[in-house]
């Protein structure tokens, strides 16, 4: 994490660690696996192919690293950005209502989700900044959440099979209609805001600490601009 008091403040996720170690290992495991062929026994030749898998998924898991944006999430006093390599979303202050990490009942205990969860205001406002191609990816990435329904008959999933891609047109309050891609996620988003009490969502991986502490600072940051408007208005 980055920035002072009046810059924005940049947050590196956890994910995004380590992609240059991984291509390192892999293109050596590569080259160690060519040599291992060519000089090696043939009763050796299961082990090189398996050294030659393990290099290859290195080196992928390493590409997808490095493709990813440097920092993923960007806090400014006016609004809060969220970077990927499909596109970004963004949340003005004014339109966040609540931050905190979504609970869930197991058994006699409240747990708490790998995630930090925001209730927004308007879903217009948040809407109109996200590409096509990013809300496909938030469908795709916030499935498992759907698990976490109240119903009994989530244990076999029966729950939201027909919600999954739910694409009826969807109208805010002010009268904005969503379709597509976008009516889906909005769609999506209310489902989540009636089974956890959030709307938007961003991955533990995405963060550089854990969710709990990440919401904690998110809330001091949101009270730090609340109290420099207030000073604002005074002076």
């Amino acid at each position: 994490m980055s920035g002072t008091d009046s810059d924005p403040i940049y947050v590196r996720a956890t994910s995004k660690g380590n992609g240059i170690t991984a291509l390192v290992l892999g293109v050596a495991g590569l080259i160690m696996s060519a040599i291992w062929m060519k000089f090696l026994p043939d009763w050796l030749f299961l082990a090189a192919i398996f050294l030659t898998s393990a290099s290859i998924v290195s080196l992928l898991i390493g590409w997808f690293k490095v493709r990813e944006p440097q920092f993923s999430i960007e806090i400014s006093p006016q609004e809060i950005r969220y970077h990927h390599r499909l596109g970004n979303w963004l949340l003005q202050w004014d339109n966040v209502q609540r931050i905190d990490c979504p609970r869930v009942q197991q058994g006699l205990e409240q747990v708490e989700l790998e995630a930090v969860g925001f209730r927004i205001k308007d879903y217009g406002a948040f809407l109109n900044h996200v590409s096509p191609r990013l809300a496909t990816h938030l469908l795709m990435e916030q499935r498992p959440l759907l698990l976490h329904r109240d119903e009994k008959n989530c244990k076999t999933g029966a729950c939201f099979e027909q919600e999954m891609f739910d694409d009826k047109h969807y109208t805010t309050a002010d009268n904005q209609t969503f379709t597509g891609v976008k009516a889906m996620l909005a769609n999506r988003m209310s489902q989540l805001r009636q089974s956890l009490g959030y709307d938007v969502f961003i991955a533990a991986s995405d963060i550089d600490r854990e969710p709990a502490d990440f919401a904690r600072f998110m809330r001091q940051c949101q009270q730090a601009r609340q109290d420099r408007l207030m000073d604002t208005q005074a002076g």
